[in-house]
């Protein structure tokens, strides 16, 4: 199962203006778990803060690029992905929305890129997961922090995060077919954490029970229902109004519990 077929077909639709793609961004922040996680350890991280320079690495679409520009204590924020479309279609809307002296963006390679030094803040969503050498990255990082600067980092855990399966003759294949790891354990991400020179680590399981069930009702059924047919796009809205206010609330218990395991892992770390 693919799932950049779908964000393309939506991010199609909703680049046809700059309130469309706006309202897109709310809708994955309701719907996308990750992001309840992330937007609360972002809020509780920037209370007391001014003037931070912030790197989204591995900014895709922009949803947490636009997040974070529209705080405060942001003075600047910088987007990095590896992948050219995406970087000219994030800085065509943000120069639409008169942010690029707020915002910028770069066409860079995370496993070569480093900027001694710069930032207060990365943040890493859903990344690390696809990239093979991640300790190379884990060092940029590193570099790239201020001295007491933090990595936040959310990724699928090795509990199923990648949602595997084994098919005949070993070959593994899953709903989600990009990854180049099944996901991490919390003592393979500690350690090779610790190695990059990171040695205040927390870490915390998301999508225990309640997230799970909120991920499978809210965006696996809907997305393979997709992958069966187009027509299912039209049916999506009929199927959210019921489904929603159950998701909703499991959402809610899954960031207010601490689990015991989980299907994601969220990652602070600070130089």
């Amino acid at each position: 199962m693919q799932y950049d077929p779908i964000k393309k077909t939506l991010g199609r639709f909703f680049n046809a203006s700059p309130q469309l793609r706006i309202l897109f961004y709310k809708l994955l922040n309701l719907l996308l778990l990750r992001s309840w996680h992330i937007r609360r350890e972002l809020n509780m991280y920037l209370k007391g803060k001014e003037h931070l320079n912030v790197l989204d690495a591995g900014s895709g679409f922009g949803q947490y690029v636009y997040f974070l520009s529209r705080k405060k204590q942001v003075a600047h924020v910088s987007g990095v992905d590896v992948k050219p479309e995406q970087m000219e279609d994030c800085t065509q809307f943000f120069e639409k929305l008169k942010l690029s002296s707020k915002v910028s963006f770069k066409l860079a390679d995370l496993t070569q890129y480093s900027a001694y030094a710069d930032y207060d803040l990365i943040l890493s969503v859903d990344v690390m997961e696809h990239i093979e050498e991640d300790e190379a990255v884990f060092s940029n990082f590193f570099q790239s922090l201020k001295k007491g600067g933090l990595l936040l980092i959310s990724t699928p855990s090795d509990q199923g995060g990648s949602d595997t399966h084994e098919h005949h003759e070993g070959e593994v294949s899953g709903f989600i077919d990009e990854h180049v790891r099944d996901g991490y354990g919390v003592d393979d991400m500690v350690e090779k954490l610790k190695r990059a020179g990171f040695l205040n680590i927390k870490t915390s399981y998301t999508y225990g029970r309640p997230g799970s069930l909120a991920w499978k009702l809210s965006m696996k059924y809907p997305i393979l229902m997709v992958n069966f047919s187009k027509l299912f796009f039209v049916l999506l809205p009929f199927y959210y109004l019921p489904v929603y206010p159950i998701c909703y609330v499991l959402n809610w218990f899954d960031t207010k519990i601490k689990h015991s395991t989980g299907t994601g892992l969220l990652v602070v770390a600070v130089k």
